[in-house]
């Protein structure tokens, strides 16, 4: 079967589950914008998004593997390919790490992601809520990583999938029991973990960027266990942006190339 079709079944999949699941079971249920009108900006970007990657960029990361496996880094060591497998995943994912810190320090590419930013509230949709020209950036970053790392294309196809479902599920408004929750973080990034990143405080904003993996934000001193004003009083977005109407997807497009005046 194609990978493709594979990873957007069990994206899609993982997105009605924990759209469900978070309607079940919310952790915040006090909301700031309105539900539906965000969920139509947000599934609206990532399908501009998918199409518009597909015109642009000619190759999948997974046709790249298949003709850069053997090659690269890995291909200099002789393990076993499960091995190459499980490190390549683990190299991947420090590299959306670093990539993301990279785009809240340096201002012009702060200017893309705060896009992801302006969310008023959190919740499944959120985890797909990125600017056009930060997702092709990303996949060129990433498209770089595959090829000098010679990631096998099962790597690739983990790795895809493990991102978009973490996403998806760290973005959720989902509750989870605290006893439960404590435990899961010190092997997944939770949902609690994530949402002190989208606070409104800057000095919060500027911690945990872990996606999937919760442990570079341990190594690298950039893990805070909790808000300051605690999850259900703690305001999400920027203090630049809290103007629903302005934050539909025409806007979002267009919201680098204004001179509002934002933290970085």
């Amino acid at each position: 079967m194609n990978s493709d079709i594979v990873r957007t079944s069990i994206f899609l999949g993982v997105l009605l589950s924990f759209a469900l699941l978070e309607w079940r079971f919310p952790r915040r249920k006090k909301r700031v914008a309105t539900t539906s009108k965000r969920w139509v900006t947000n599934i609206g970007l990532v399908s501009l998004n998918t199409l518009l990657l597909k015109l642009v960029f000619p190759v999948t990361l997974v046709e790249v593997a298949k003709m850069e496996y053997s090659g690269g880094l890995l291909g200099l060591v002789h393990i076993p390919i499960w091995s190459k497998v499980v490190l390549s995943v683990i190299a991947l994912d420090l590299l959306v790490y670093i990539q993301h810190l990279l785009f809240h320090k340096i201002p012009i590419l702060w200017r893309l992601h705060m896009v992801h930013h302006t969310d008023l509230d959190l919740d499944a949709s959120s985890g797909v809520r990125f600017h056009t020209i930060e997702i092709g950036l990303s996949f060129l970053l990433k498209l770089g990583a595959v090829v000098v790392l010679g990631v096998p294309v099962l790597g690739v196809i983990i790795f895809e999938i493990l991102l978009n479902a973490t996403a998806v599920f760290n973005h959720s408004n989902l509750y989870i029991p605290p006893s439960i929750e404590r435990i899961l973080r010190l092997f997944l990034v939770t949902p609690d973990m994530h949402r002190i990143h989208h606070s409104s405080n800057p000095k919060e904003t500027d911690q945990n960027y872990g996606f999937s993996l919760p442990w570079w934000d341990r190594v690298f001193g950039t893990y805070t266990p909790q808000p300051e004003l605690g999850h259900d009083n703690m305001i999400i977005g920027l203090n630049a942006f809290r103007i629903e109407s302005k934050l539909k997807l025409p806007g979002l497009l267009v919201l680098p190339f204004k001179r509002e005046k934002t933290h970085v």
